[in-house]
């Protein structure tokens, strides 16, 4: 592929753009000088870029180019593609076989009651038959506008190629001097000269977006032609009507997800009984804890708690939360919500902080690890619960296992970023005065680790809070069900209170837990 320009005679070219450009360096030294001297547009033309479009970028990698301008021309070659072979008028065609038909029905008909003597009847369907000649008509007529349109969607896209054509010839240059530049800057990281690689993957690229393309936007029935082109391809396993497929996979592979589900389900039952049972008895104790014992006792020992913890600001603002809480009559709902976050708050510490601290010592689990952390952070929560219902059944545990899926992944991620944000030099000075790996653990890494490790907890909690609505779909009681009662009957006084009562458990938890951090770093 040689490239050829506007420019009089050549020019030698230099090095730097010898070494970059390969073949034609004359021409591209004597292009990217033009460029570099003149201020505002430089007009140089490129006849190799303005003839291959795409295909050109791809070879030289200047693949903002390729991309830029294929999606240009195929825009162009729809255009064209409408005004060639485009089926403008079909719909109206259609339209039009379906009204000649009822009409030959209808007059049918009218022949036959006429026939049978009854002159009522048939003057009725010879009414319809009118009516419907009429509908022909205009449909008739509206698919010879389209059809006449044809002519002037190819002058349209004669005219948009043509015009993309004249900007890739004066772009391309431009475009390569400012590869130029990066290469300049990361010879490693940019191509330079001409690749067959590239050109072979800008031809696939090609060749997989635009026939593809052209199908969809100027052919009446894609999926009709593309089954008809492709009927053999897949033999008897996919019908030949449906291309792309469009149920016949989805339904396979949902059935034998159920299948998977309910043979997990049969032959870990026990497991799964275990870790439900655990998880109640740990919320059962929660809830008798709170529950069981009386009101006022229960807030006067959590604003005592929060008081000698976090400090005398947060011990009133949880008593005022608190009250809220007992005066408006939402105190048990509210306490078997804080008994849900508390769990699966705790369970996520629990398990999050010794993964995160292992993360982050070995880059090569956190690299094995992370791709899990996204699909739990990232799935969507009420996926959540179809495997939690399949495996758990339904009820407050299953709501703390969806928790706990959703809520760990902050935990575990600012854990490991912690520990990883601690230097060097001062791991080194502890084990240079005779630190073990526990005490260097738990007297260097950790201490310097948690503020990044609090941050995890604090919004551990937040996430926490987010679930109790939705845990409350699969039978988790608590704030969670009057909101969704809320929703229900649209009861928005019922809703905006009990959302207010939750914002306030959630941030009594948090600000107590905060407040013991910050007590304990000012104490320190």
């Amino acid at each position: 592929m040689s490239d050829m320009g506007m420019q009089g005679g050549p020019v030698a070219p230099s090095t730097a753009v010898g070494d970059f450009a390969g073949q034609n360096g004359a021409y591209y030294s004597a292009a990217f000088k033009r460029i570099q001297d003149t201020t505002g547009f430089a007009w140089s033309w490129n006849t190799m870029a303005a003839l291959f479009g795409p295909i050109w970028g791809a070879a030289r990698g200047v693949w903002g180019f390729f991309w830029m301008f294929l999606v240009l021309e195929l825009f162009a070659l729809v255009q064209l593609g409408r005004g060639l072979w485009g089926e403008l008028g079909s719909q109206q065609l259609a339209k039009l076989d379906r009204a000649l038909a009822n009409i030959a029905k209808r007059e049918a008909q009218a022949a036959e009651l006429q026939a049978a003597g009854d002159a009522a009847g048939a003057e009725a369907k010879l009414k319809i038959a009118e009516n419907l000649k009429k509908v022909a008509a205009r449909a008739q007529e509206q698919a010879d506008l389209a059809a006449a349109e044809a002519t002037s969607i190819l002058l349209i896209g004669l005219a948009l190629l043509l015009l993309v054509k004249l900007l890739e010839g004066f772009y391309a240059n431009i475009a390569y001097e400012a590869h130029y530049l990066k290469w300049r800057a990361k010879p490693q990281s940019q191509q330079a000269g001409i690749r067959t690689s590239s050109i072979v993957f800008g031809v696939v690229m090609v060749l997989a977006i635009v026939p593809l393309t052209l199908l969809r936007f100027t052919v009446t029935n894609p999926d009709q032609v593309l089954a008809r082109l492709t009927g053999g391809l897949f033999g008897d396993t996919i019908p030949v009507t449906h291309f792309p497929v469009e149920k016949e996979y989805f339904s396979a592979l949902s059935k034998r997800g159920d299948a998977g589900f309910d043979w997990a389900a049969d032959n870990f039952s026990d497991a799964f009984d275990g870790i439900t049972a655990g998880i109640r008895w740990f919320l059962d104790g929660l809830e008798i804890l709170l529950l069981q014992t009386p009101w006022p006792v229960v807030m006067l020992v959590i604003v005592v708690a929060a008081s000698r913890l976090a400090g005398l600001r947060v011990a009133i603002f949880t008593a005022a939360s608190l009250a809220y809480l007992a005066f408006m009559g939402l105190w048990e709902l509210s306490m078997i919500t804080v008994a849900l976050i508390g769990t699966g708050a705790i369970l996520c510490i629990l398990i999050g902080v010794p993964f995160g601290i292992w993360f982050g010592k070995s880059r090569r689990a956190y690299a094995i690890a992370e791709p899990v952390l996204d699909f739990m952070q990232t799935m969507p929560a009420f996926v959540y619960l179809i495997p939690i219902i399949a495996f758990f059944g339904t009820g407050k545990p299953p709501g703390v296992l969806a928790t706990l899926i959703f809520a760990m992944p902050p935990v575990v991620r600012l854990t490991a970023l912690g520990m990883r944000g601690v230097p060097e030099t001062t791991k080194e000075a502890a084990i240079a005065f005779g630190c073990s790996p526990w005490q260097l653990l738990f007297n260097v890494e950790l201490p310097l680790a948690l503020p990044s490790i609090m941050t995890g907890i604090n919004q551990t909690i937040l996430m926490s809070l987010s679930m109790v609505v939705i845990a409350s779909l699969i039978g988790a009681d608590g704030l969670g069900a009057l909101i969704l009662e809320s929703l229900q009957y649209a009861a928005k006084g019922q809703g905006l209170l009990g959302g207010l009562a939750i914002l306030l458990c959630a941030m009594v938890i948090d600000r107590i837990a905060q407040g013991i951090y910050r007590k304990r770093v000012g104490g320190a």
